[in-house]
């Protein structure tokens, strides 16, 4: 399947948190009515093992063990020593798959890989085969996560279908102009996360998102 890559997620700030482990984000499957603003990292891990891990619209909550950070402490020195200096841009080759890899443990890395993991050459194949792993992340602890505010953006657009009355009690100029805070019970019977949805105001049709936001994080 093909993928369009989070442009604007990949140029934004790292999740910002005091006890950040590492971050993840990732390309979203191509589709017209899914809006890259507005999906949430694919995973976030804290340093006392706390672990986010975001779908196209939704996340959920779990934890990590002791061991379990350690087994990817192990892979991350294997990373770093395998590929020295890491950041910037890393190519695996062909492949519209696109990640971003934040780690703030240890020597920071703050790298964006692009291409098929699996097609990576030999020398790339650790920080490959941990991206595609962190991507395709589960764990038997995970549970729905229900966020306290979403971050409301919006442009204007057309998307196929009708529209609903714009209902947000922020106005369409200031989420044109920057996302929003929005308390979670004013998103209720709206899309979250990357599925957008058509709001009308006036004369104007607008696509808006609402991301999930983690409890440390800002619009």
């Amino acid at each position: 399947m093909k993928r369009v890559a989070l442009l604007s997620l990949l140029a934004a700030a790292p999740v910002s948190g005091q006890d950040l482990y590492l971050s993840l984000e990732a390309s979203l499957p191509e589709r017209p009515e899914l809006i890259a603003d507005g999906a949430p990292r694919r995973l976030v891990l804290l340093e006392d093992g706390t672990l986010y891990v975001g779908g196209t619209q939704r996340i959920a909550a779990g934890r990590l063990e002791k061991g379990e950070l350690k087994e990817i402490d192990k892979r991350l020195e294997k990373v770093r020593k395998a590929t020295p200096g890491l950041g910037g841009n890393l190519s695996l080759g062909t492949g519209a798959q696109r990640f971003r890899l934040v780690v703030s443990k240890g020597k920071p890395i703050d790298v964006v890989v692009t291409g098929d993991p699996a097609a990576a050459p030999f020398n790339l194949r650790p920080i490959a085969s941990l991206v595609a792993d962190l991507a395709a992340y589960q764990h038997p602890t995970l549970r729905p996560y229900r966020p306290a505010f979403y971050a409301l953006r919006a442009r204007e657009a057309s998307l196929p279908g009708g529209c609903r009355e714009w209902t947000f009690p922020i106005t369409p100029d200031k989420a044109l102009q920057a996302p929003q805070p929005l308390a979670a019970a004013e998103t209720q019977g709206w899309p979250t996360g990357a599925q957008a949805a058509s709001a009308c105001a006036s004369d104007k049709r607008y696509a808006v998102t609402l991301r999930p936001l983690l409890p440390f994080e800002k619009p």
